[in-house]
């Protein structure tokens, strides 16, 4: 700024006398243009900068409603059936773009072939995927892990090729549990069948289910075995974080613990608790929550209502004073891609729906879907060829959005059951 104004009094002093009508209107004329600058500087270009600016910050490509379903207004509590029927298989182009930045679990099942190729095609949408393939069962006196039968070795291959979701098939200890927790030798047999079983796969971990099916057996109610329960939990998981993952020699195999919301508005000494999430917090690496299937055909209604799940977030996570609190980024909040059919005749019925049975009740019925605000769940009612009234909860693209929403307001991951149950388009929102 200071040489221009030197240059500038230079100019006018050496023509002073002789200029001074034609400098004044140059004068005139620059305070003009600079007038101008000023207004489109300050008036068009810096509103546009903060603007991008803004959208640079607050928009990062990541955001979900840059996805397909946000542009085309899918993602609205006024659904209709045509609406579903129309875009349910459009997704956006870019597949491998992820939107919900926090851990994404999704489960496969051997009986649902579909989940399969959706692991595939969407990989990248995902951070693990746990096939349902194993089961520790008691043989006489000793332990057998089932399900190698299961494992589709071409299936991981493509999946590695595809994208960097780590492989955790799911194993359910249907072990007898007080031979598994009271005897050393069995709890030393059940982690090395584990351990040896990822080293030879080249897994990543397991995602282990155990905790519902102690609870059925009662020994949860033993506060030595509950203890006992713990420690092998425990003691899994330091024996697999010992041992490299085949894929990435830098990590350590992990261990998904699934566990069940409370059975109960306060806890009961069988629930799974905040000081249970405490213990295990070093020797899990994540927990999938099974928030779903609240409802059933004695007592139809919501699969999973919003309410419910912020109930147990709180339940199990509590208030910010809590300690448990710091662990929330280990909760892998559970979201179903599942529905059901329930009958509300007399002789209540009624089951689980997939995708496919999903569009086949709309292409059929043409109902009127309703939203539940209480719930956050879109349903719909239908009479049957006997004159059987039915109602029908299966995801939405609004009913999942809000419980992502929810899960990222604590800062939780997510675990879908199950992926081939879905409609193409509910993996845009991931």
């Amino acid at each position: 700024m200071s040489k221009k104004r030197d240059r500038r009094s230079a100019a006018s002093s050496t023509r002073r006398d002789n200029r001074i009508e034609q400098s004044t209107r140059r004068d005139d004329s620059a305070s003009d243009r600079k007038l101008v600058t000023i207004f489109i500087l300050f008036f068009i270009v810096a509103p546009v900068i903060s603007v991008i600016v803004y959208r640079f910050r607050f928009s990062s490509p990541s955001y979900p409603k840059e996805s397909y379903v946000y542009q085309r207004g899918l993602v609205t509590t006024d659904a209709n059936y045509q609406d579903v029927l129309t875009e349910n298989s459009k997704v956006s182009e870019n597949t491998s773009q992820r939107s919900y930045t926090y851990p994404v679990l999704g489960y496969i099942t051997t009986w649902n072939s579909r989940g399969y190729e959706m692991a595939k095609r969407f990989n990248s949408k995902f951070t693990h995927l746990s096939p349902v393939w194993y089961d520790l069962k008691s043989q006489q006196a000793s332990l057998v892990l089932e399900g190698r039968h299961n494992a589709d070795k071409r299936w991981i291959s493509e999946l590695r090729m595809a994208g960097k979701a780590l492989i955790l098939p799911r194993v359910v200890l249907e072990a007898l549990p007080v031979e598994l927790l009271t005897k050393k030798k069995q709890r030393n047999k059940a982690i090395n069948l584990i351990v040896t079983e990822c080293k030879e796969m080249g897994y990543d971990g397991i995602v282990l289910e155990s905790w519902s099916r102690w609870s059925a057996y009662g020994i949860l109610h033993d506060p030595s075995m509950r203890n006992l329960a713990l420690q092998f939990i425990k003691q899994l998981g330091q024996a697999l974080h010992s041992v490299v993952s085949e894929k990435n020699h830098k990590q350590q195999l992990q261990l998904v613990y699934v566990i069940g919301p409370p059975s109960s508005q306060n806890l009961q000494q069988h629930d799974f608790g905040p000081k249970d999430l405490e213990t295990l917090s070093e020797a899990v690496d994540g927990f999938s929550l099974m928030t779903y299937d609240f409802s059933n055909p004695q007592n139809p209604g919501p699969n999973a209502p919003l309410k419910w799940i912020q109930f147990i977030l709180h339940l199990l996570l509590g208030s910010s004073g809590n300690s448990a609190q710091s662990l929330t980024g280990k909760i892998l909040l559970g979201i179903n891609y599942y529905g059901n059919d329930f009958s509300l005749s007399r002789d209540s019925g009624g089951g689980t729906i997939l995708g496919r049975d999903y569009l086949a009740l709309l292409e059929k019925h043409r109902p009127e879907l309703q939203w539940d605000k209480n719930s956050g769940e879109h349903f719909f009612f239908y009479t049957d060829d006997n004159d059987i009234k039915h109602a029908v909860f299966y995801p939405s693209l609004k009913s999942i959005s809000l419980r992502l929403e929810e899960a990222r307001s604590w800062g939780c991951g997510i675990s879908i059951w199950e992926i081939g149950q879905g409609l193409d388009y509910f993996f845009d929102l991931l």
